[in-house]
């Protein structure tokens, strides 16, 4: 599986910022080819028809989106859009253009997986969200049990090894710790190495 192309993908950190915070999250399906029955963030891979003329990020994001590119990789205006797409077409919840997003981790998936994605991970306020946090009645059928989960559950459910790392990055953000670059685990090359864009 090591000829298995690497897709590039973007997921929503979407987060209420209330009491000890609380993150929204999702199962994706038992038959599904690519981590099954795990919990994840809203995302998924990037359309040739995904464009945004409204960023939403600061310059240092759009900066750090452009170090490390593969081949063919999309421009930020690309994974803005897939992103904002992905949790509409997944919960039912729309970003509207304006609302701020920020770059806060990266992987690739390493070989061996049955699915490589080189995926972009965006922190978004839920109190930009139109309409209401708790109507998931639109969403699509490809997460299922989408809630908003505390920091602290999170731990209990079964996640994926880099959404683990992600949360670990949450909660250090959520606690006021300055984000000393980007954190980024690159499988791209025959060694993983671990990357801090800044």
């Amino acid at each position: 599986m090591s000829d298995v192309p690497i897709t590039p993908a973007a997921s929503v950190v979407l987060v209420r910022r209330g009491g000890a915070g609380r993150v929204l999250m999702g199962q994706r399906g038992a038959g599904a080819v690519f981590m099954p029955s795990k919990y994840v963030f809203p995302g998924g891979r990037v359309d040739k028809s995904d464009h945004s003329d409204a960023l939403g990020l600061a310059p240092q994001c759009v900066t750090r989106l452009g170090q490390h590119l593969l081949p063919a990789s999309p421009t930020p205006a690309a994974l803005v859009a897939c992103v904002r797409r992905e949790l509409r077409e997944e919960t039912s919840l729309s970003l509207p253009p304006t609302a701020p997003l920020r770059f806060i981790f990266r992987a690739i998936t390493p070989p061996g997986s049955p699915r490589r994605f080189d995926a972009r991970f965006f922190l978004a306020d839920a109190d930009h969200i139109d309409g209401a946090l708790e109507d998931f009645s639109g969403a699509e059928d490809e997460l299922s049990h989408l809630h908003w989960v505390s920091l602290e559950e999170t731990r209990s459910l079964d996640l994926p090894f880099i959404t683990e790392i992600v949360l670990a990055e949450l909660r250090a953000l959520l606690a006021g710790h300055d984000q000393q670059g980007v954190p980024f685990f690159d499988n791209s090359g025959p060694v993983p190495t671990f990357r801090r864009i800044t």
